[in-house]
C-alpha cells in the first residue's frame, strides 16, 4: 500500500482572493509542494532525480471542491503516490478541514522528462520503490478536458522570469493563472469553482510571448486554452457554482 503523506498549514491571507477564499494556482502549488516534502522525506528529492538527468512534469490535474479554504484556517494537506506504469505515475492529494471534512481532492498525472532531450522518459525503481506504490500495467486516463471551439475572450501574457520552475519551463500553476485572469471579475466576484481539469500538452519556456482564451458554456461550466503561436499548449475545463 502507497505511504500516506500529510501536513498541517495555515492558510495565509496573501495567498487568498479578495473574498478570502484560496487562490485556485496556489491551491496547486501547496500541494504539489507537500509531494515534494514527501519526496524528501524518502530520500528522492527533486535533486536525486535529476542525477539521472530526469526531472517530474505534471501531465494533468483534476480537482474536485466540495469547498475552498479560507484565510487564517488550519488545515491538513495530505497525498500518497497510489500507482504507476511504465511511463506514468498517479498520485492522490486531498485538504481536509479541523474537523477531518474533505474540502479538497485533486488526482494528478505524472511523468520522467529527459532534461536535455526534453523528451518523455519510463520511471526507474530506484526513484519510485521508496514511495510503496501499486505497480498497474493499464494507463489511467483523467477527466475528458473539452476544447475551446469559440473563443468568448484572449489575453496575451509574456512568460517572467518567476514563472519559470527548476525544470527550465512555466511552473503549471501559472497557467491556471493565466486562464482564471482572463474571467470577467464579476464572475470572479459571484462565482466559485466546483471543479477544476486542466492538461498540459507542450511547455513554455521563458520569453515566450502566451495567449490565454475562453469559451463560456450555458451550464456554468467555461472552458479554457492557453496557447503559443498555433500550439495548444493547455486545456482546461473549469465547472461554477454560486
Amino acid at each position: 500500500m502507497a505511504k500516506k503523506y500529510t501536513e498541517k498549514y495555515v492558510i495565509p491571507s496573501y495567498e487568498c482572493d479578495r473574498s478570502d477564499y484560496l487562490k485556485i494556482p496556489t491551491l496547486v502549488k501547496i500541494l504539489i509542494q507537500i509531494s515534494g516534502n514527501q519526496s524528501k522525506s524518502l530520500g528522492v528529492s527533486d535533486a536525486y532525480v535529476h542525477t539521472f538527468g530526469l526531472g517530474w512534469i505534471i501531465l494533468q490535474h483534476d480537482i474536485s471542491i466540495k469547498r475552498l479554504p479560507v484565510a487564517g484556517e488550519t488545515v491538513t494537506l495530505g497525498t500518497e503516490a497510489a500507482n504507476y506504469n511504465k511511463f506514468f505515475c498517479y498520485r492522490n492529494f486531498w485538504i481536509l478541514d479541523e474537523e477531518g471534512n474533505e474540502c479538497v481532492t485533486m488526482e494528478t498525472t505524472f511523468a520522467l522528462m529527459d532534461l536535455k532531450e526534453r523528451k518523455m522518459g519510463s520511471v526507474l525503481d530506484e526513484i519510485i520503490a521508496p514511495f510503496e506504490s501499486e505497480k498497474i500495467k493499464r494507463i489511467k486516463r483523467g477527466e475528458k478536458v473539452l476544447p475551446v471551439e469559440e473563443i468568448t475572450q484572449s489575453k496575451e501574457y509574456s512568460v517572467r522570469y518567476y514563472d519559470i520552475d527548476d525544470n527550465q519551463h512555466v511552473n503549471n500553476a501559472i497557467y491556471l493563472d493565466w486562464m482564471i485572469d482572463v474571467l470577467e471579475i464579476d464572475w470572479l466576484t459571484e462565482k466559485r469553482p466546483s471543479s477544476v481539469s486542466i492538461k498540459f500538452n507542450k511547455e513554455i519556456r521563458y520569453g515566450e510571448v502566451v495567449t490565454s482564451s475562453y469559451q463560456q458554456d450555458e451550464d456554468n461550466t467555461s472552458r479554457h486554452q492557453v496557447t503559443v503561436g498555433e500550439d495548444i499548449c493547455a486545456e482546461a475545463n473549469i465547472t461554477w457554482h454560486s
